[in-house]
């Protein structure tokens, strides 16, 4: 090693031949007096006396070594207490756990062996390590809060999938997930535990008691007199549930909650701590005490601004101290206990982390006078126990202990040298780094000190029937006014508390993310960005197994940290370069996407498979973006193709080998993220079935081929990112759509190119999951002010049920007080202001991306599919989980970021370059929402009017061979408001139900677009072959989606009549309802188009006119038909009532046909009205009792039967005043006097037709056609219809070439 300020060799083997006393002038040694009090006053004694100088020792660096020695040995009484702890012990010294044969089900161990997840129902695992005397202590540390059961067992005891610890006799389990104790009976027991937290397990053997503490506070003792005795000696064990994991500490590391007399269950190295604390106050003793050279004296110095300065005396010091201390630093105890201690009480002063620069300097002598791998494994022992020290410690009001963490690690991290080792070696790929910019949500806010912070709660109590808050100002009350802003003060105060947290995380991104420290390697960004493009890989394309996923609540936390950072450094380069954009104007540019710069794994492009596209637009690229894809890699993708099957053939004959660990090594990925803090670089897979094998971190196979292919990538360098002179790194191949403006520097594309991947990957998943909590608050304030109001109408005279409402009223009112005080932290940590600002940042940073992609023409294809998702989902958070707290018409630039959203979504969700049928099914989806709320709407309405007018035409097309009920549903919330009794938000009887969820947008009130409406009215008369295609494909969809719905209804009245018990399937009661509201979206959009555009099917110069309005009568009249009788099968169903079809009721349905009825026959001109007439009366399902019955005129007959009972109510259109207006009413009357007349006359007038010159296919028309060239005949309606989806005849299945009119022979 080389000291940079002395220059001077002192290697671990000769530094001590520069002590020599002729080489003293020559090294700057001081003299031999000074020397020998220098080195008494920092080599102390034991007992810190130091004997008068006349008798003591005279020291030099020649016998330095033989003093230290003999000082370290002093009272070292580490063999007798070795073997006084290890009395009432049995079993190896170092305690893990057994994965030999301790062990039962499937189970997933860390290298370390003391970390352990579930595979499999209900695993259980014992340690190597039993007791049978004395007092014995270890400690869990719970990663995920689910079932687990953790205590002691006997080695007697036997598990299965089943029973666990605590099942059987002689195993005792405490489980904070359900708070029980278990011993083959159970009952409560303890507290709640939460991720985060800390189980100490106590088992007195001399008093027979197992008790057990959280975070270090008792929770009393669970079990007393236990089996004891010869043959008895329990071990630490657990079972846990699938994907569950812990982390245990039997003493390899301090106990963060040591209890007096007990014991760990492995012996802390007593000598070696000894040692470690002696040197270490030796090390404190060099950096207080100084050597005044001119005045030939020592001096106190002041340690905080200590520095090394080359003084060869205190470097020769100093590496003889590091020559001892230097091995201990290795062992995970001593770092712990010693060096962090150490550390954390430099920071205890207050002050910046800048204003410690001792931390600086201790890391500057490490590196100089240890071994580098000494080095290595100190660092990365420190920062392990950093970030199990943040992790687990809990929550206190002012988050004291995560600051104090952070404050070391930003230290640590501010060290150039060891920034980049632990970048390079240990932060993604030994440690969850993500912990440290994670902030764990208390559970009990009791201990979390959130009492203190929050003395007084709120929450609203003004909610609609739907059970939203209201939006009518009301009038608070001076008491509920003093309680809000009481409440906000403490949110506040939460707030500025979690500030000072964030912004430490914040400085440790910007560390990581610092690309000027150029000296001795890549910059820390560069290293970055390697890592976290692994990081993102190891999540994505590990999405089907959870247990090795990143947990979302990291993810949300590291996205608003990392965004924070990213736009630091995005406007400072802003600064810097006054031509580039700020971050308000952020944006990826498309051709990252398309040049092979920036690994996208297997994810998948808006056009396909990235194979799939070079071959398909290599013409594309090499024109537009001067990118030339070379014959060989597609001649290569092409081979990998087709050596699948080999592949597959190979990986079967492996499979069939003997080595069961070699096919489950291959099957299953090794755990990332639930168990203890460490990653580690191999695992252990426990099975019953005698498996126990060192896993790789990543599953062989494909993996490894997609690590060669991107391992180019993965090693990339800073020149390759950022680019030089003729090279333009990531943006490589502008296309010519893409100004020529500078946007930042590469490498923050890249970041923010990953920041969207993230919020894909979980982070909308956990933003939606939080909104719970706010849920449960509403319910719960509903509740008490239903419990209040029942106890203000109590009678006096009933206190038994007064006193049961008060205790209701206290337990609603607790219940309320917890959860708002935690839906403050939650709204704190997760749907601020500042969060909400976030996550808009990047839907406008998406929507920018998708703009400038989508003028690239057909190179839009190469975009990933998350930026269209991230789009839709982030307005989705915005709109539906932030409102509570912050609403989203504040953000600035709001309605602008509206219209170009809603541009992207007309125009995307029918774009051909899309092929991906799921992202396809997320923009028809998120149109559909959009149309249903007036704001969004709005948008719509505002983007260009060359978009609407297209957005209508791919509305319009026809619905087979695509998804057509969101489109139908689209159409149906355009005219939603403007249908016959069309104006409801929530279905009449279905008022006095359950209310839902009011945010649905179903329950949306009606907000009809005029303008969208008038476009589709102008298409359909401007096209001639739109029409007829879109409206035969709509009357195609009812017939099936109706049949289906009475088909189904049948099933359910004749399972309904059996006389034995028995059930419906549920998914058969939602299939029919979905059937049935199909059927009503489909009627008014038939309804929306009659009305909009009539002439469709009253203007027989149109060729398919008339047919059109032959089907549209004929579906119109059975619908009536089926539900005209008051005891049919559709009135029985209905009023059964069942769970699952509660949509299902006469009103909408009758009502659609009713509306469709009235505009053909009441709201057109004469002609139009004589054609719908005469048609619907020539239908044969048509029945004027039918027209009758919606206005309540019941048959004679029904009435006869009915006489009894004279309360039953029969359907009509006249209860229902508050949803149809009286104009309404009086057009279905007029239209009914009109049947009446018309109806007959057309009786009086008609003539006897023969049976044999009837349609012999719908028995209801003359014949009026003659097919060739087979002569065969029929009515004009049927072959017209028959002919739009068959050619063959229908008799003799010839080819029919033509139809010619047939009018029968006047002598016939």
């Amino acid at each position: 090693m080389t000291s940079r300020g002395a220059g001077t060799a002192f290697s671990r083997k000769n530094y001590r031949l520069s002590t020599e006393p002729e080489k003293s002038k020559v090294t700057g040694i001081v003299n031999s007096r000074l020397l020998n009090d220098y080195l008494h006053r920092v080599f102390t004694s034991a007992d810190g006396n130091q004997p008068a100088a006349a008798y003591r020792k005279h020291l030099t660096f020649q016998n330095l070594q033989e003093h230290l020695e003999r000082l370290l040995a002093e009272e070292n009484g580490s063999e007798e207490s070795r073997d006084q702890v290890a009395e009432g012990r049995l079993g190896p010294s170092t305690v893990v756990l057994d994965h030999t044969s301790g062990f039962e089900g499937l189970l997933l161990v860390d290298d370390d062996l003391l970390g352990v997840i579930g595979h499999s129902n209900f695993g259980s695992i014992r340690a190597t390590t039993c007791v049978y005397k004395g007092k014995w202590i270890y400690e869990v540390l719970i990663s995920s809060q689910g079932l687990m059961q953790i205590g002691w067992c006997t080695l007697n005891c036997r598990f299965n999938q089943e029973e666990g610890v605590g099942d059987t006799p002689d195993s005792y389990a405490y489980d904070g997930n359900r708070v029980r104790k278990w011993n083959v009976t159970t009952t409560n027991y303890g507290k709640s535990w939460a991720a985060g937290d800390i189980v100490s397990c106590l088992i007195d053997l001399d008093e027979g008691t197992i008790a057990f503490c959280l975070n270090g506070i008792s929770l009393g003792t669970a079990f007393d007199n236990i089996t004891r005795g010869a043959g008895m000696a329990y071990f630490p064990a657990i079972s846990l549930s699938f994907k569950e994991s812990v982390a245990f500490n039997f003493g390899s590391r301090p106990l963060r909650y040591p209890v007096e007399g007990y014991r760990p269950l492995q012996d802390p190295p007593v000598a070696d701590l000894v040692k470690a604390r002696k040197l270490l106050g030796y090390l404190k003793n060099v950096i207080h005490i100084g050597i005044d050279v001119t005045e030939g004296k020592l001096v106190e110095k002041d340690t905080s601004m200590w520095q090394l300065q080359g003084e060869p005396t205190v470097l020769i010091t100093l590496a003889h101290i590091f020559n001892y201390f230097s091995p201990l630093m290795c062992k995970v105890y001593l770092v712990e206990d010693v060096l962090m201690t150490f550390l954390l009480s430099i920071l205890e002063r207050g002050g910046a982390v800048e204003s410690h620069p001792l931390i600086q300097q201790l890391l500057d002598l490490m590196w100089l006078l240890m071994e580098e791998y000494e080095v290595h494994e100190c660092l990365k022992q420190l920062l392990m126990s950093l970030l199990r020290a943040y992790r687990f410690s809990p929550i206190i009001p002012d988050l004291g202990l995560q600051i104090h963490y952070l404050r070391l690690t930003i230290a640590v991290l501010k060290h150039e040298k060891s920034r980049k080792y632990l970048l390079s070696n240990v932060l993604f790929d030994v440690l969850r780094s993500v912990v440290f910019f994670y902030i764990k949500s208390p559970l009990r806010v009791e201990e979390a000190g959130l009492q203190e912070l929050i003395p007084t709660t709120w929450w609203p109590n003004r909610f609609t029937k739907e059970g939203k808050e209201s939006k009518e100002v009301k009038e608070e009350s001076a008491e509920e006014r003093l309680r809000r802003r009481a409440y906000e003060r403490g949110c506040q105060r939460l707030k500025k508390r979690i500030e000072v947290v964030e912004g430490l995380q914040v400085q440790i991104l910007k560390l990581l993310l610092n690309n000027k420290d150029r000296g001795g390697g890549e910059a820390s960004r560069y290293i970055f960005l390697n890592k976290f493009r692994k990081f993102l890989q190891e999540n994505a394309s590990n999405r089907g197994n959870l247990t090795v996923l990143c947990p979302p609540e990291y993810m949300v936390c590291f996205l608003h940290r990392l965004i924070a950072a990213l736009r630091f450094f995005w406007d400072g380069h802003k600064a810097k370069t006054p031509a580039a954009l700020s971050s308000e104007e952020a944006y990826v540019p498309p051709q990252l996407f398309y040049n092979g710069k920036v690994d996208y794994f297997d994810l998948q492009r808006l056009g396909g498979l990235l194979s799939h596209l070079k071959k398909t637009l290599k013409d594309d690229l090499a024109a537009k973006a001067n990118i030339l894809i070379d014959p060989a890699e597609l001649q290569a993708v092409t081979m990998d193709d087709l050596d699948e099957d080999e592949e597959s053939a190979t990986s079967a004959a492996q499979s069939q080998r003997p080595s069961a660990a070699l096919a489950i090594g291959g099957a299953l990925a090794r755990p990332a993220w639930l168990s203890s803090p460490t990653l580690g670089r191999a695992n252990r897979f426990l099975s019953t079935a005698a498996v126990s094998l060192m896993n790789p971190r990543r599953p062989l196979g494909t993996l490894e081929k997609i690590k060669v292919l991107t391992l180019r990538v993965e090693q990339r360098t800073r020149e390759d990112i950022e680019g030089t002179h003729g090279n333009e790194g990531l943006l490589l191949g502008r296309p010519p759509e893409e100004p020529d403006q500078p946007i930042t520097e590469n490498s923050l594309l890249e970041v923010l190119d990953g920041i969207v991947m993230m919020y894909n990957l979980s982070v909308h998943q956990q933003l939606g999951k939080m909104v719970g909590v706010s849920d449960d608050v509403n319910e719960y304030a509903m509740a008490l002010k239903d419990t209040e109001e029942k106890i203000s109408r109590c009678p006096k005279r009933r206190r038994d049920i007064h006193e049961e409402l008060l205790k209701s009223q206290k337990v609603f009112s607790e219940k309320l007080n917890h959860l708002s005080r935690r839906l403050a932290w939650i709204n704190v940590t997760i749907y601020s202001k500042e969060k909400m600002q976030d996550i808009y940042w990047l839907l406008r940073v998406c929507i920018r991306t998708i703009e400038h992609g989508d003028r690239t023409g057909s190179l839009f294809a190469f975009m990933p599919e998350f930026y269209l998702s991230v789009a839709m989902n982030s307005y989705s958070a915005l709109k539906n989980y932030f409102s509570p707290v912050n609403s989203m018409e504040e953000l600035p630039g709001y309605e602008e970021t509206l219209m170009r959203l809603a541009a992207i979504l007309a125009k995307h969700f029918a774009d051909s370059r899309i092929v991906g049928t799921d992202i396809r099914d997320s923009l028809m989806q998120a149109l559909a929402s959009y149309v249903c709320y007036p704001h969004s709407l709005r948008a719509v309405e505002r983007i260009p009017e060359e978009q609407r007018i297209s957005m209508m035409k791919n509305l319009l097309a026809p619905y087979e061979q695509r998804p057509w009920a969101q489109t139908n549903w689209i159409l149906v919330r355009l005219w939603r408001g403007c249908g016959f009794g069309y104006r409801y938000t929530r279905l009449p009887h279905l008022l006095k139900t359950k209310p839902e969820d009011a945010s649905l947008p179903s329950l949306q009130k009606p907000c009809p677009s005029t303008l969208l409406q008038r476009h589709m009215a102008d298409l359909l008369r401007s096209d001639r072959d739109l029409a007829p295609s879109f409206l035969n494909s709509v009357l195609n969809q009812l017939n099936w989606a109706f049949s289906e719905f009475i088909g189904m209804i049948q099933e359910i009245q004749q399972a309904a009549e059996r006389l034995e018990r028995n059930f419906v399937d549920s998914r058969q009661l939602k299939v029919c309802a979905t059937c049935f509201d199909l059927s009503v979206s489909l009627l008014r959009v038939l309804e929306m188009t009659v009305t909009l555009a009539p002439e469709i099917f009253l203007d027989w110069n149109r060729p398919s006119s008339e047919l059109l309005l032959r089907r549209l009568a004929q579906v119109s009249s059975s619908i009536l038909e089926r539900h005209k009788a008051e005891r049919n099968l559709f009135d029985r169903v209905v009023n059964l009532r069942l769970p699952g079809l509660e949509s299902v009721d006469h009103y909408p349905i009758l009502v659609a046909v009713t509306g469709i009825l009235v505009r053909l026959l009441v709201d057109t001109d004469v002609q139009g009205t004589e054609r719908a007439t005469a048609v619907l009366l020539a239908d044969p399902c048509f029945q004027l009792r039918s027209i009758q019955y919606l206005l309540g005129h019941a048959e004679p007959s029904a009435l006869a039967a009915a006489a009894p009972a004279t309360d039953k109510r029969h359907f009509s259109l006249h209860t229902y005043t508050e949803y149809i207006s009286a104009e309404e009413l009086a057009k279905v009357e007029k239209m009914l006097n009109h049947l009446s007349e018309e109806s007959k006359q057309a009786a009086a007038t008609t003539l006897p037709t023969s049976e044999e010159d009837l349609c012999p296919i719908c028995y209801a028309h003359p014949i009026s056609a003659i097919f060739r060239p087979c002569s065969h005949k029929s009515c004009k309606a049927c072959i017209n219809q028959h002919l739009m989806n068959n050619k063959d005849c229908f008799f003799c299945k010839a080819t029919i070439t033509g139809v010619d009119d047939f009018t029968k022979p006047a002598s016939s």
